[in-house]
């Protein structure tokens, strides 16, 4: 696809996101958007936050539940980027500064080292986490009424809204990431639950494919970033009121509020 309809593209997500208006999906508009057009699209509104003063803090995976990949008609994950401003570091959310979003549980690596190269393996990825943590991402589609394919959700940065990290860090040797369990609670009633295994098996196999995904397009997992390893259960909406939990067993609690 021409550099042209990949600007034209990320200007349009761009500015729904800044004016709170969704749009259709771009698959409906072009029917011709490959999986790598929709990486160069996200790129380039990368690229254009960072010329603004953005920090890039992380990557999340997305997409990493067999269900999710049903729904969605694909058979891998996908990536987004993280950006300083996107975390909430006291747990609160902002509300009206989302559209419409949803919020999931996962584990969050934060990297000692960089993981680079196109054979990252899960024990690479062991070595060169400094520690883990609980942590909430709130995804948000810039694409109206969540009535995605998989190419307008990797245009839109893997649908990418806000972070949480829990407070207790963790080493790896301290905890078996397949078997962790989470119980997510919204306004004190249970909306979900899961174990890491729900994260392609491992949440450190999720990061090793990132890795190598990534570096297909010349973007590596670099040292101090916040890796969002993927989904443990099925995402609940959220509203400003909400208030929720996510309770990670022997890694503590993370507490989302939306305001």
């Amino acid at each position: 696809m021409e550099n042209t309809k990949i600007q034209k593209y990320a200007d349009m997500l761009r500015e729904a996101e800044a004016s709170r208006k969704s749009i259709p999906p771009l698959t409906e508009r072009d029917e011709s958007i490959d999986i790598d057009d929709a990486y160069a699209i996200q790129l380039a509104n990368v690229e254009h936050t960072v010329r603004e003063g953005h920090v890039v803090s992380g990557k999340k995976i997305g997409l990493t539940s067999e269900g999710i990949q049903k729904q969605l008609g694909v058979n891998e994950p996908d990536y987004g980027h993280l950006f300083a401003a996107m975390e909430c570091p006291d747990g609160m959310v902002e509300a009206d500064k989302l559209m419409q979003p949803k919020i999931e549980g996962e584990i969050a690596f934060v990297l000692k080292d960089d993981l680079a190269g196109g054979k990252v393996t899960a024990e690479d990825v062991r070595r060169a986490t400094d520690y883990v943590v609980a942590a909430f991402e709130i995804v948000d589609s810039r694409v109206a009424d969540w009535k995605i394919k998989l190419v307008d959700t990797v245009a839109d940065n893997a649908s990418s809204g806000r972070y949480v990290l829990g407070e207790k860090k963790m080493s790896l040797d301290e905890v078996d990431l397949p078997n962790v369990p989470m119980i997510l609670t919204k306004n004190g009633e249970k909306a979900g639950e899961g174990r890491g295994s729900a994260v392609l098996g491992d949440p450190a196999e999720a990061v090793a494919w990132l890795a190598n995904r990534l570096w297909g397009y010349g973007v590596t997992l670099k040292k101090g970033e916040v890796i969002l390893s993927g989904a443990f259960s099925a995402a609940p909406e959220a509203e400003k009121g909400d208030e929720f939990t996510a309770d990670f067993g022997p890694m503590g609690k993370v507490t989302a509020k939306f305001v």
